[in-house]
Order: structure tokens, then C-alpha cells, then sequence
């Protein structure tokens, strides 16, 4: 069984490396000599996979507020139109709604002031989520991201090659099936921003990870490099990734926060790795202990036989050497009596 396990640690998958980090600690000293660059290709995919569910969970929410938006906009909202990466609302005043799925909309085509706009950001950066319409740009605000996300419209629609449209043009662009294009675009934009900002939390998280791990080397006296701790780190984090992976697809239904994710995040890593190092030192106690015990019955087996046989005194250990030794000089003794022999069949 131990052997079939052995052959399945050589070839296993991302999936399944994701199950020896999760429930076989005692597999963390063959995940880590695999090298530092496996690990950071499975950090990688780990990275990846809350990336896509992230961006997943923003284009469900953004799918729901531009239905909803197209709705509104037919009945109430004011004219406006868009021309050269430039949008233009027919209102005087800032316009304010509020959204169950998506927070916050402010929207303000007139504002020109840079700190009119932080004050607008830092608004639904407060709130948590919330989207801000200005003149050339959106911004975005989703619990499932670090941070806020910007969009000018010459990037987001510029790729698609749209210039210009007018409010009936958007009414019937959210009802055809070209929105799936708008989609994918943005898809693609939010992804590459939320994998990079995502690969920086983490990673800053299994470096202070390995950190612990680090003083758990110096007081087991394992003598580990730090390049196995960091892979044995990069492992530890799988639990508390999988749980934050949970907790943003939840949070596309359902709205709630948990307080103090990041240090638990931390703290059930650091667990992982603490208790796979003390498991590490642990066998290696339990190897010495054997041989001790190994060393142990074969001095009171010898101590047995000298006392049944008081007379008859130890062998010696009979090396390899000495078997060598010994048929090197029977063959040289052979060839000196043949020597002597060989005279005196001459002279008969």
C-alpha cells in the first residue's frame, strides 16, 4: 500500500495535491522536494481559480444591475450619449440610486475635479460595493475584490468597436445577445487585475506563513532549507484558500462579510505548517527509537548465548573483506605448491 501511495505522490495533479494538502500532512516532505517552481505553478492555479470565481461572481452582479439599469433607464432615467470614449448625461446634478445587488450607483458625467472624484471612490469603497459613472470612466467596488476596479470606456468598449450610441442604443444593445461580448471583455480585464492582486495577497501570506515555519525549524533542530519551508508553506495555504474560494461564490448570493477573514486565513496555514514540521520531527524520533531498540535486543541476545555457552567466545563479524583476503591466499598457496611440483614431474 505504502508503495502504490509512493508511485501516486510522483504523478499526482493539481487536484490531487489539493487533497494531500488538505488530509495527508505526512505527504508535505514530498510535495516540498518537488522544488520551488512546482509550487509556485500550484500557487499559480490556486490564484487562478479565485480569479475566475471572482470574476464570475461580478459579471452575475453587473448582469443583474445592467438588466435592471435598462429597466430604469427606459422609464426614468434622462437622456445621455456617448461619442469617443466620452459620455454625457442630460443632468445638472449628480445622480444617486441605490442597488440590493450591486450597492451604490453614483452617476456623474460633470465632474471635472480630481477630489470630487476620490470623495465618489472613497464612497463606495466605505460602503463596500457601489459603481461610480463619471465622464470618461466607471469604477467598481465588489466585496469578492481587494480594492476598486477602473474601466475607461475607450478600453471597455473600444475593443469591440463601438464610438458612439445613444440611450435607445443601449436599451436595445442589453436585450440582443451582442452583450455576451461586453461580457467577455470585461471578463478578460477583470481577470488579469484580480490574478495579480490576489498572487500578491497570497504570496505576502505564505511568506508570513513561512516565517513561523522558519522558528518551528529552529526549535525541532530539523535543519530544513528555507526553500522547503516556503514549498511546505505554499501547500499549508490550500485549506484557507479553498475556504476564501467558498466564501466569494457564497457572497454572489448571498451579501455578508466575516470579520477578521485575513487573520484566520493566516492562522489555519500557519496550523498546517506548524503541524506537518512537528509530524517531520515526530518520525524522525520514532525511526531513532527503533533503532535503539533494534541495538537493544540484539545486546541481550548475544548476552543470552554467552551465558548458555560460557566457553565458546564471540565471533568475530565476518566482513566482505576478509572473505576476499582469505580466497586471495588459498589461490596464492595453490600456485606455490603447484610450482613446487612441476621439477620434479621434469626431472621423472
Amino acid at each position: 500500500m505504502e508503495k502504490q501511495e509512493n508511485i501516486d505522490i510522483n504523478k499526482k495533479g493539481f487536484f490531487k495535491k489539493i487533497w494531500y494538502s488538505i488530509t495527508k500532512l505526512e505527504r508535505y516532505p514530498e510535495l516540498a522536494v518537488e522544488g520551488v517552481p512546482k509550487a509556485i505553478i500550484y500557487l499559480l492555479k490556486l490564484v487562478a481559480i479565485i480569479a475566475i470565481v471572482s470574476c464570475i461572481g461580478s459579471l452575475y452582479q453587473l448582469n443583474i444591475v445592467i438588466k435592471n439599469g435598462a429597466n430604469y433607464i427606459s422609464s426614468n432615467f434622462p437622456d445621455f450619449s456617448y461619442k469617443d470614449g466620452i459620455l454625457e448625461v442630460q443632468s445638472e446634478e449628480t445622480l444617486t440610486y441605490e442597488n440590493e445587488n450591486f450597492g451604490k450607483i453614483i452617476v456623474d458625467t460633470k465632474a471635472e475635479d480630481e477630489q470630487q472624484m476620490n470623495n465618489y471612490t472613497n464612497e463606495i469603497t466605505d460602503l463596500g460595493e457601489g459603481v461610480v459613472i463619471l465622464r470618461d470612466k466607471i469604477i467598481i467596488k465588489s466585496q469578492a475584490v481587494t480594492g476598486t476596479v477602473t474601466y475607461t470606456y475607450s478600453d471597455l468598449l473600444g475593443n469591440m468597436g463601438i464610438t458612439e450610441f445613444q440611450k435607445q442604443d443601449v436599451i436595445n444593445f442589453v436585450n440582443s445577445s451582442q452583450i455576451i461580448n461586453l461580457y467577455l471583455s470585461v471578463f478578460i480585464m477583470m481577470f488579469v487585475y484580480i490574478f495579480i492582486i490576489y498572487l500578491l495577497n497570497i504570496l505576502t501570506y505564505v511568506i508570513f506563513v513561512s516565517i513561523f515555519g522558519c522558528i518551528a525549524n529552529l526549535i525541532t533542530k530539523l535543519r530544513m532549507r528555507y526553500a522547503a519551508i516556503f514549498n511546505m508553506s505554499v501547500y499549508a495555504v490550500t485549506l484557507s484558500t479553498i475556504l476564501y474560494i467558498a466564501y466569494i461564490a457564497v457572497n454572489i448570493f448571498i451579501n455578508f462579510e466575516i470579520k477578521y477573514f485575513e487573520p484566520m486565513y493566516i492562522t489555519v496555514a500557519t496550523i498546517y505548517l506548524l503541524a506537518s514540521i512537528f509530524m517531520i520531527k515526530a518520525d524522525l524520533i520514532k525511526r531513532q527509537n527503533e533503532v535503539i531498540k533494534i541495538e537493544k535486543v540484539q545486546k541481550i541476545e548475544r548476552e543470552h548465548a554467552r551465558e548458555k555457552n560460557p566457553d565458546e567466545k564471540e565471533k568475530p563479524v565476518e566482513k566482505p573483506e576478509d572473505k576476499k583476503e582469505e580466497k586471495k591466499e588459498k589461490e596464492e598457496k595453490e600456485k606455490d605448491k603447484n610450482s613446487e611440483t612441476e621439477p620434479e614431474g621434469e626431472n621423472a
